[in-house]
């Protein structure tokens, strides 16, 4: 079974440096899951908003899962959209 690359999401938020490092990562695997620290979000609403933004940044070969402050990204062969 493979490792799962984890990162955290502090008070930067999705900066271009965040989201090029989840791209550079994606070039070799298909799962990560991303930890959304309380210094990045407040509350789930915002929690999804930035799983949106995320996926949205990263294209349509992205998919995500949003469980409780955790965001499991998974890239698809296809573009799934």
């Amino acid at each position: 079974m493979k490792h799962i690359k984890k990162l955290q999401l502090g008070k930067n938020g999705l900066s271009e440096e965040f989201i090029g490092q989840v791209k550079s990562i994606f070039e070799n695997e298909t799962l990560i899951k991303i930890d959304i620290l309380k210094s990045a979000c407040r509350d789930k609403t915002e929690a999804k908003k930035i799983a949106e933004d995320l996926i949205e940044s990263l294209g349509k070969k992205y998919g995500y899962k949003l469980v409780g402050y955790v965001i499991t990204v998974i890239k698809f062969r296809k573009e799934q959209r």
